[in-house]
């Protein structure tokens, strides 16, 4: 019970309500099978871990590097992958298939981005670092940075949505912390810039960018990587 008293005044003090208002799931559609899905390339560099599925379209299987892909048709494979990698130039129904995948990629940005009435507009003007940080929609007009640790505290219904207008950061060394059961298949960052994972960061939640997603060294993001450009990756991990 303290606890929780302690935890609505913190809230409070921050400007956020001690019980905020119910946030929807963005559905993904078919982009959901994907652990990994961009337009215009996926590169790795090092022993990058990746489960669950990779695909690009438009752009062939050509724009997907250091992977040591094996091709078997409909799809490839790489010792990286414990999963599936599918290209646009790769044998029907592949094409087609990714076409609708990328579409849904593309509807869920816009639907992440067109949420209104958020629970907070600004939050800690674009710092997050320390903050615990309860259900709800957030939404920036510049960039977020993450310097140090920054806890999702909820129950595992609890969404949480962000709307960053400009870059995502998660500096090196510092990660997203979950508690309470938070889940994350139920985070979203709906980024308009560049989202980059410094070294050995980690970041938990779906992440829609318009940009490019960048993981260095190290880093981890325990979700889906889901870009309208590229995804670049240095000895990283990709998880859902």
């Amino acid at each position: 019970m303290n606890a929780a008293i302690a935890l609505s005044a913190s809230l409070l003090v921050l400007g956020l309500p001690a019980v905020s208002s119910a946030v929807t799931t963005v559905d993904l559609g078919t982009a959901g099978y994907f652990s990994i899905l961009a337009k215009s390339g996926i590169s790795s560099t090092g022993a990058t871990q990746i489960v669950g599925n990779m695909g690009v379209s438009p752009i062939s299987g050509t724009a997907i590097t250091g992977f040591g892909l094996k091709r078997a048709g409909t799809y490839s494979t790489s010792p990286l992958v414990n999963g599936n990698i599918f290209a646009s130039n790769y044998t029907a129904p592949t094409p087609a298939k990714l076409t609708v995948e990328i579409g849904d990629m593309q509807k869920a940005y816009v639907d992440a981005a067109g949420r209104t009435n958020p629970t907070k507009v600004e939050l800690g003007a674009g710092n997050i670092g320390g903050l615990t940080i309860p259900p709800g929609l957030y939404k920036w007009g510049t960039g977020v940075n993450i310097p140090t640790d920054v806890t999702l505290s909820g129950n595992r219904y609890g969404i949480w949505i962000f709307q960053v207008a400009g870059t995502l950061t998660v500096a090196s060394g510092k990660k997203v912390i979950l508690a309470g059961g938070a889940r994350d298949r139920n985070i979203f960052w709906q980024v308009g810039g560049k989202t980059t994972l410094g070294t050995t960061a980690v970041l938990h939640g779906v992440v829609l960018d318009k940009t490019a997603i960048v993981l260095k060294t190290g880093a981890k993001l325990y979700g889906k990587a889901l870009a309208q450009t590229a995804v670049t990756l240095d000895a990283s991990v990709v998880s859902p």
